[in-house]
């Protein structure tokens, strides 16, 4: 017990002699020791790198992320060292809720067919988004948390310790210099007003005991200097390695940036494909639609029965109009253009033409096609490609 005690009042004291420095220094009553120039450097470039690393995590999380609760989730999970329950997308729930208002209204009616496509397509775009939240999780939100709740913790510590080591530098050197002072003050004004023996003494004994102090802090300012340069130095190989840190993180932010690209062209892919199944939806909705107002005519002259042989004439007759308007709306309009393909593209059916990047392809338009769409040439090959995976040129 009595050795803590003595532990605890000399920690006390130096802490106290150290706040004293300090607040000299401040209010500039004391000398400092200055830092060496590269190690300055290297220390204003380390909070550079930690500030920006805290802004960059926080604001990709809140990226991947918006839900404040759910952030404030996943970081007690995080504390606590525990595995965070899985959660389900905003996209996933919303491709759920159409799955079952389908259901209530019936996936056999257009509506609920719809309802259907939509919603599947819906749950894989949340497929992709879960897929990205991980992966960045993985290789991007996590180097950058282990730097600052690791590497950054170590740094900032050895950083405290040679402050410390500077403070305690500081000390000696002001102590040294007091005791020179009152040497070389004694040693400027001896008392030669005693004549006593007694008196001469004393005097070589003060001396003595000056000469004494300035030795001790000789010793103690070679000490503290010692310490001063190995903490330093300690320091300094550490915060060199923040170097290492950004070679790290670059790496680690070229694999977010491949995330995000995978998950938006999944996204763009889906998209494509759903827009496609919305297309044909509308058609058939059109076509029964068209059938139910305007029925054939040979269906009809066949209803209604045999009525003369003019009216069999007149009804094969008319069948050649319907016929020749067919064949024209396959007919290209006149006048067609080049287009340059801006991403590879791979045909879903005998009907369309797969693609590649960069090359050159013709492409024009018939009448009545999807707007989305082009009929695309290239050598033997025809197909219908889609507008957006093509740069039309003039």
């Amino acid at each position: 017990m009595d050795f803590n005690v003595k532990k605890l009042a000399s920690g006390a004291g130096v802490f106290f002699t150290r706040a004293v420095q300090f607040t000299e220094e401040k209010l500039g009553q004391a000398e400092k020791t200055e830092l060496d120039p590269h190690l300055e450097n290297l220390i204003t470039r380390a909070d550079c790198t930690k500030n920006w690393t805290e802004k960059i995590l926080r604001q990709t999380e809140v990226l991947l992320q918006p839900n404040p609760s759910a952030r404030i989730e996943e970081f007690i999970y995080d504390k606590l060292d525990k595995k965070l329950p899985s959660r389900t997308t905003n996209a996933e729930l919303l491709g759920q809720y159409m799955l079952e208002a389908a259901n209530e209204f019936g996936s056999g009616t257009p509506y609920g067919s719809t309802l259907i496509t939509v919603g599947e397509y819906q749950k894989r775009l949340g497929g992709a988004e879960r897929e990205l939240l991980q992966t960045s999780a993985a290789t991007f939100l996590t180097p950058l948390r282990n730097f600052l709740e690791g590497d950054w913790r170590t740094i900032s510590k050895e950083r405290r310790l040679l402050e410390n080591r500077r403070l305690d530098l500081d000390i000696c050197k002001a102590r040294l210099k007091k005791a020179k002072q009152a040497e070389a003050k004694a040693a400027a004004a001896p008392d030669f007003q005693e004549t006593r023996p007694r008196n001469y003494v004393l005097s070589a004994s003060a001396s003595a005991l000056l000469s004494e102090e300035v030795d001790k802090a000789e010793h103690e300012l070679r000490v503290a200097q010692t310490e001063f340069d190995r903490q330093a130095e300690v320091t300094r190989l550490l915060l060199e390695g923040i170097s290492s840190t950004h070679l790290n993180h670059l790496r680690c932010l070229q694999d977010f940036a491949e995330a995000q690209a995978t998950y938006y062209a999944q996204c763009h892919h889906y998209m494509q494909d759903l827009q496609r199944e919305l297309n044909k939806c509308a058609n058939a909705v059109s076509a029964l639609h068209t059938t139910a107002v305007c029925p054939d005519p040979v269906s009809s002259a066949f209803l209604s029965g045999p009525s003369s042989p003019g009216a069999t004439v007149s009804s094969s007759s008319s069948q050649k109009p319907s016929t020749l308007a067919m064949e024209q709306t396959q007919l290209p309009v006149t006048g067609t253009r080049k287009a340059k393909v801006l991403y590879d593209y791979d045909a879903h059916d005998a009907n369309e033409l797969s693609l590649l990047a960069d090359e050159l392809i013709t492409v024009y338009t018939v009448p009545g096609m999807d707007p989305d769409w082009l009929i695309g040439e290239r050598g033997n090959e025809k197909g219908k490609v889609p507008v957006t995976y093509l740069e039309l040129l003039s």
